[in-house]
Order: C-alpha cells, then structure tokens, then sequence
C-alpha cells in the first residue's frame, strides 16, 4: 500500500487541480482533511496495510467520490452496500502508470459525477457513526453482517456434522477393502 501511495504522490505532484496534502493527527488535521474533500471532486483511495481506512469513511461523509485503488480491497460492508453507485475502481498497475490516472479521471462525464454524488448524500449515512446508533448506520451494518457471517458458520458447522466419514474423498486405491455385505459361512 505505501508503495502505490509514493508512487502516486510522484505521479500526481504538481499536477494541474490536483492537491496532495500530508495528513495531520489531531482536531485540525481532521477538520483539514475534511475541508478538503469536501472541496473535492475525486479523492484517492489506495490500499493500505488494513482491508479498509479511514480514508475511504471521510472520502464518503465529505461527498467527495473515492478512488478505491487496489485489486482485492475488502470494503465495509460491501455484502449490503453496492459500491459502484459511489466510488471509481482503478487496479493498482493502471493507477501508477505515468499519465493514465488523470486522464482517466477527467474522462468521467459529468452526469456520471453528479449521479454517484447524489448517491454519497444517500449512503453516507451508513459510515456516520451516532449515539443511539441509528438504523442502517455503522454499528447495525456491522452486526448485521456479523450476523450473515454466524448463518455461514452454523451452515458449514452442521453439514460437516451430517456427512459420513470420510465421504468426502474417494478412494481410488486398492489399499481399502470394500464395505463388503457378503455373508461367511
């Protein structure tokens, strides 16, 4: 992930409305970051050293379209939400191609643009985090898919259960002797 990151920082630096700006910790830098994506058309992200980022939440809370560069990201809740009605998906070898990513970009009509940000406005409410937690929001996206995950594991649970001994695998060999019903006298 740091790697494709430097890359595009090199690729993207100085570029023509393009801003690339170094994160800081803290209430200002957050506020920072998010002034900035709020400003933003388009907003980088590439993968990283976890299967999602915070990146990727403030991208979708500002309304700024995320570039989700990588080719096996696991999003949040990706099995209730469908991610192509919000975000651009760029394999990590086109993104650090010299000169393909903005060009790519800028050919994104603007009636695509104005679609996915209409539907950040709507899905955002699935990445603010609240107290009392609200339906749909993070906190029921989680259990619910936690709760899909628990179905799966009972499911392979109990199949494993029922199924014969060694049922599975079929024995070629001659090495096993039959299950033989013949009667000795």
């Amino acid at each position: 992930g740091g790697k494709i990151r430097s890359k595009l920082v090199t690729e993207l630096a100085g570029a023509k409305d393009v801003v690339i700006e170094e994160g800081t910790s803290g209430d200002q830098g957050k506020a920072a970051a998010q002034k900035g994506m709020r400003r933003s058309i388009f907003c980088l992200s590439p993968a990283g050293d976890t299967p999602s980022s915070a990146r990727l939440f403030d991208a979708i809370v500002s309304g700024c379209i995320p570039v989700i560069i990588s080719d096996e990201l696991e999003l949040p809740f990706e099995g209730i939400l469908d991610y192509r009605k919000i975000a651009i998906f760029v394999s990590s070898t086109d993104a650090v191609q010299p000169g393909w990513l903005l060009p790519f970009l800028k050919g994104i009509s603007s009636t695509q643009i104005r679609e996915m940000r209409r539907n950040l406005v709507e899905f955002s409410r699935h990445f603010m985090y609240s107290s009392p937690a609200q339906p749909l929001g993070p906190e029921d996206l989680v259990w619910r898919m936690m709760g899909g995950k628990l179905v799966n594991i009972k499911l392979h649970t109990r199949r494993s259960q029922r199924v014969v001994k060694e049922s599975r695998s079929v024995c070629t060999c001659d090495c096993r002797s039959g299950n033989n019903t013949t009667s000795s006298t």
